[in-house]
């Protein structure tokens, strides 16, 4: 599993050109991809990791100050780019196994009180942020494929 997150003052999604998620005070945006090896129990320790990043004004976490966290599929995050110029996307993992992985990070996060908002799994979707800081990480699972 791998995320990029970012810490952000807003962000949203659109899909068809209407918003179906956002967030409107300061938070955080995952965009998280999936591969074929991940499991129930990789997406709970990322979602844990990325929810107590000290990484909020004054060192401070999503999950201590209650922020909001907007979570958007991103199969692209595992684009292998390393021959040739067409990217390849075979470490990602396909839609039937990486949709319930997607939701039980995103069940993870909530379970543990912060207020989720979702993209839509598998949608061409206009992401829409303002970048805090700039605060952008990359992480990810240590099986994770390069």
């Amino acid at each position: 599993m791998r995320a990029v997150v970012q810490r952000v003052s807003r962000a949203s999604v659109s899909v068809a050109g209407k918003t179906v998620s956002t967030i409107d005070e300061p938070g955080l945006l995952v965009l998280l991809g999936v591969t074929h090896d991940d499991t129930p129990a990789q997406a709970h320790t990322l979602a844990a990791k990325i929810r107590d990043l000290r990484i909020m004004r004054d060192e401070r976490s999503a999950a201590e100050i209650g922020a909001p966290i907007l979570v958007v599929s991103q199969f692209t995050l595992y684009a292998d780019t390393r021959k040739g110029r067409r990217p390849s996307w075979s470490a990602a993992a396909p839609g039937p196994v990486a949709e319930p992985l997607y939701e039980e990070f995103c069940q993870a996060l909530e379970t543990h009180g912060i207020a989720v908002r979702r993209g839509v799994f598998g949608a061409d979707m206009a992401v829409d942020l303002v970048n805090d800081g700039p605060v952008t990480l990359i992480m990810e699972n240590e099986n994770s494929p390069t």
